[in-house]
C-alpha cells in the first residue's frame, strides 16, 4: 500500500464546495415541484380547539393546507429509529411550543410562507413545564433503552468514601444547546408510482430509509434516499424528523413532488438539541490522589413522549481507575421539543468530572496532570479487559511540553499581563466511538478508471477525501484515477455518520474491496499471454501509480489500463468488513485571559494531543480538532438556549441571539497526534475520532478561569455576569 493514507491531502470535494458546484439537498431540482412551509404552535402544552385555514387556502399560489383534521395518517413506530416519539398533524394535542399545526403547499416558497402565516388556531392552554431547575423533584430513573441501562454500580461506594481522606461533592449544570448547522434541514419528495425518492439532509441514509418506510408503511426497497453533501449535522440530521415524513406523505397525497426547508427559527423545535443537564458529582480520594469512590447522579430533560436519554455519563464509567462507582442517569419530563444526540453528547457529564478532578487537584495540592496519571487505567474499568491501544500518557506528555505546563504557578491569580489575569487549565478528552455494519463496492472500468461506492454520508468531515485515499492506496493508483461516490441508498449499505463511526465502520470494507480488485486484475495479467507479467506468481507482483511490476525485476511490468483494455470488461468487488466499538482519548491545555473590570474571558492559546489510532489524513484530522475546540469554546463561554418559563417558547431562535464563536474568538490551535495504529482495528488501524476534540474543552476553560481568578464557575456558560 502506498503512503497516501495518512497524508494531508486536500479535500477532493473542496473545489466543488467553494465554487458552488456541490449540490446540497435544497439544490436538487425536480420538474413541477411544489413548496411546503409549516405553521407552528404558539403554546407549550394543551390542545387545538379550532383551526382556521380559509384565508390560507384563498391566498395566491396556495395548493393545499393540511392540519390534524385532514393530514395523511402516519404509522406509529418505536422511539428508535423515530426519536421524536409522536407525529404532529395527527391529533389536536400540543406537546411543545413550535410544534407544527399546519403544512401549507404552494407553487412557490414565498407563497407557502405567506399561506402559513395566515393559518389561525385557538387553543385550550395548559401551563407547560419548561425549566429543569424548577422540576428536579420529579426526576425518575428511565427504563433501559437502546443506549442500555441508566444505573450502574461497581464495588461498594460507601466503603470507598469511608476510605477517602478527602472528598469533593459539587453540582454542575449546563443549559439546552441547539445544533445550528449552516445548512437547514431540507427534504425533496418525489414519487414514481409506489416508489419514493427523497433528496434528504441525512446523516444516515439507510437509517432514514427504514424510518420513512416504517412511517409510510411501504417496503424499504421502495424508498431511495439521496444525500450527497451535508452543510453540517452534529446530530440534528441523524434521524428522521416530522417534516420529512409529512413532506413524503403529502407529496404522495397530491401526486406532485414537494420541496421543504426548515427556517432557522423552526430548527429550534423541529429537530433535537442537547438536553438541559444537572449533575451531582462526588469524588473520594486518598492523600496521594488515588480515587477510592465516584458517584455521579445526573438529571436531564426528557420529552413527554419518550424516555430516551442522550447525554450519557460514559466518562465516569470508563476514564479513570475507580474501584467503587455509582452512576445514575435520571430524567425529568418537560414540555419542550424532545432532545437528541448532539456532537459529543457525553461532554455534559464530562465537564463535571473533569472540573471535579481539577477541584480535587487543588484540594490535595497535586498537579492536575499528575493527578490524572495516578488514576490512569490501562484496562476498561467495566470489563477489566485491556484496551487494544491507549496512548493517553503520551498525549499528556506531548501537550504539556508544547504548552509549557511546567512553568505554571498553581496559585490562582498569580499570573498577570497588565490588567489581565492569565489562567492555565487542562482536561482529559475521551469519547466512545461506534462501529456499524458497512459494505462497499469498487469497480475498475476497461479504461483503468476506478469508481468506489458506499451508502455512507459526507457530513463535512472529509469522507470523500479519506475514502479516495483508501481506494487509491489499496489499488496502488494515483488519486486522480479514483472517484468515490456516496450518499445514495442504491449503493451498498452503511451505518449512520454519528458517534464517530464513519471511518471506523467503512474503511475496512472500502479497503478490502479495493485490494480484491487489485488482486483480480493481477490475476488477469499473469494469465494473459500478451502481458509481460504472464506466468509470474501473483504474490511476486506489486503495484505503484497504476503500474504492476515484478518486485525483483521492476522493468518487467504492465499497467492497469493496458490489462483492462485487453480484458474489455469491468472488474468489481463488494466487501463487508466488521469492526469493533472503542474509546479514543486525548487532552487539551488552554490559556485564558480575564479582564477583571468587566469579566471578559478570552481564550488565547490551545494545545491538544490525541490518540486516534492511525491518522488517515493529517489535514482533515486537524480540521476536526479545530472544529471541536471552537465548539468547546462556545459551550464554555456563550452557547445557551433560553426558554420563556411561562410559554416554554425558545426566545433566542436565531444566530443573532444564540451566540457561537466566530473567527475573531478563536486563537491558533496546536493539534498533535500520537499516530500509532490500533492493532485491533480493521479500519487500517484507525479509531473513531471526530467527536473527541470537544469533550474536555469546556472543563479546561473553566479550570483556566479558576486558575486566573480563583472563581469556580460550575454553571455553564461562563458569562460575564457570573464572573462579576
Amino acid at each position: 500500500m502506498s503512503q497516501l493514507v495518512g497524508q494531508p491531502i486536500d479535500r477532493v470535494d473542496g473545489r466543488a464546495k467553494v465554487t458552488g458546484a456541490a449540490r446540497y439537498t435544497a439544490d436538487f431540482q425536480v420538474p413541477s415541484v411544489l413548496y411546503g412551509h409549516m405553521a407552528m404552535s404558539t403554546i407549550g402544552r394543551g390542545r387545538i380547539v379550532s383551526i382556521d385555514t380559509a384565508r390560507a387556502l384563498a391566498a395566491p399560489g396556495v395548493v393545499a393546507v393540511f392540519t390534524h383534521l385532514n393530514a395523511p395518517r402516519l404509522v406509529p413506530q418505536n422511539p428508535f429509529p423515530y426519536v421524536k416519539g409522536f407525529y404532529p398533524l395527527q391529533d389536536d394535542r400540543i406537546h411543545h411550543n413550535g410544534q407544527p399545526i399546519a403544512y401549507v403547499v404552494a407553487r412557490s416558497l414565498e407563497e407557502a410562507i405567506e399561506g402559513a402565516n395566515l393559518v389561525q388556531a385557538r387553543y385550550e392552554e395548559e401551563r407547560p413545564k419548561a425549566l429543569l431547575s424548577e422540576h428536579m423533584a420529579a426526576a425518575y430513573l428511565p427504563p433501559p433503552s437502546r443506549n442500555g441501562e441508566n444505573e450502574f454500580i461497581r464495588g461498594d461506594v460507601q466503603a470507598g468514601l469511608a476510605q477517602a481522606d478527602v472528598r469533593i461533592e459539587q453540582e454542575y449544570t449546563s443549559p439546552t444547546h441547539h445544533h445550528n448547522p449552516i445548512e437547514p434541514s431540507s427534504t425533496v419528495a418525489q414519487w414514481s408510482g409506489d416508489k419514493l425518492t427523497l433528496f434528504e439532509t441525512a446523516q444516515g441514509i439507510s437509517f432514514s430509509r427504514l424510518t420513512v418506510a416504517n412511517g409510510l408503511k411501504i417496503p424499504p426497497e421502495n424508498v431511495r434516499i439521496v444525500s450527497k453533501y451535508l452543510g453540517g449535522g452534529f446530530g440534528a440530521k441523524g434521524t428522521v424528523w416530522p417534516h420529512t415524513l409529512l413532506t413524503a406523505a403529502i407529496a404522495r397525497e397530491l401526486g406532485k413532488p414537494v420541496k421543504f426547508t426548515l427556517s432557522r427559527a423552526q430548527m429550534y423545535t423541529s429537530h433535537g438539541h442537547r438536553a438541559q443537564f444537572h449533575q451531582r458529582l462526588t469524588l473520594g480520594a486518598k492523600k496521594d490522589g488515588t480515587l477510592t469512590s465516584l458517584v455521579n447522579i445526573s438529571t436531564q430533560q426528557a420529552s413527554s413522549n419518550t424516555d430516551i436519554l442522550f447525554n450519557l455519563s460514559e466518562s465516569s464509567m470508563l476514564l479513570y481507575a475507580v474501584p467503587n462507582m455509582h452512576v445514575r442517569q435520571q430524567a425529568v419530563r418537560l414540555d419542550i421539543a424532545g432532545a437528541s444526540f448532539q456532537r459529543s453528547p457525553e461532554t455534559t457529564s464530562h465537564f463535571g468530572l473533569e472540573t471535579a478532578m481539577d477541584e480535587l487537584s487543588v484540594k490535595l495540592g497535586i498537579d492536575p496532570v499528575e493527578l490524572r496519571l495516578r488514576n490512569y487505567s490501562e484496562v476498561n474499568p467495566e470489563t477489566r479487559v485491556r484496551w487494544s491501544s491507549k496512548y493517553l500518557r503520551e498525549c499528556y506528555a506531548m501537550a504539556a511540553k508544547k504548552f509549557g505546563w511546567s512553568r505554571r504557578n498553581p496559585r490562582p491569580g498569580s499570573m498577570r499581563d497588565g490588567v489581565e489575569l492569565i489562567g492555565w487549565g487542562m482536561a482529559t478528552e475521551a469519547h466512545t466511538f461506534n462501529a456499524l455494519p458497512a459494505s462497499a463496492v469498487v469497480t475498475m472500468s476497461p479504461d483503468g478508471k476506478v469508481l468506489a461506492q458506499c451508502g455512507t454520508q459526507e457530513i463535512g468531515t472529509g469522507t470523500y477525501t479519506v475514502m479516495t485515499q483508501v481506494v487509491a492506496s489499496g489499488l496502488g493508483v494515483d488519486l486522480g484515477e479514483v472517484t468515490f461516490d456516496l450518499g445514495d441508498t442504491n449503493f451498498p449499505p452503511a451505518g449512520i455518520s454519528a458517534a464517530s463511526a464513519t471511518i471506523n465502520s467503512i474503511t475496512g470494507a472500502v479497503s478490502q474491496a479495493a485490494t480484491s480488485v487489485r488482486d483480480a486484475v493481477i490475476k488477469l495479467a499473469v494469465a494473459d499471454p500478451r502481458s509481460p507479467l504472464h506466468g509470474v506468481a501473483p504474490a511476486d507482483i506489486a503495484v505503484d501509480h497504476g503500474v504492476m511490476y515484478v518486485k525483483s525485476r521492476r522493468y518487467r511490468n504492465d499497467t492497469y489500463r493496458a490489462v483492462m483494455g485487453r480484458h474489455g470488461q469491468p472488474v468489481s468487488n463488494t466487501a463487508t468488513v466488521p469492526n469493533e466499538r472503542g474509546y479514543t482519548t486525548g487532552c487539551v491545555f488552554v490559556e485564558v485571559r480575564v479582564d477583571p473590570r468587566v469579566g471578559r474571558v478570552r481564550v488565547t492559546r490551545v494545545v491538544t494531543a490525541h490518540d486516534p489510532g492511525r491518522v488517515m489524513n493529517l489535514k482533515t484530522a486537524r480540521s476536526q480538532v479545530i472544529g471541536g475546540v471552537t465548539w468547546g469554546m462556545g459551550y464554555a463561554l456563550m452557547e445557551h438556549t433560553v426558554y420563556d418559563p411561562r410559554t416554554a417558547r425558545v426566545v433566542n431562535p436565531t444566530l443573532s441571539t444564540y451566540l457561537i464563536p466566530v473567527n475573531a474568538d478563536v486563537p491558533e490551535i496546536d493539534a498533535m497526534f500520537v499516530d500509532r495504529p490500533d492493532p485491533a482495528s480493521t479500519a487500517l488501524g484507525a479509531k473513531g475520532f471526530g467527536e473527541t476534540p470537544i469533550t474536555g474543552v469546556p472543563a479546561a476553560i473553566g479550570n483556566a478561569v479558576y486558575h486566573a481568578t480563583g472563581r469556580r464557575i460550575r454553571d455553564l456558560p461562563i458569562t460575564q455576569d457570573k464572573l462579576l
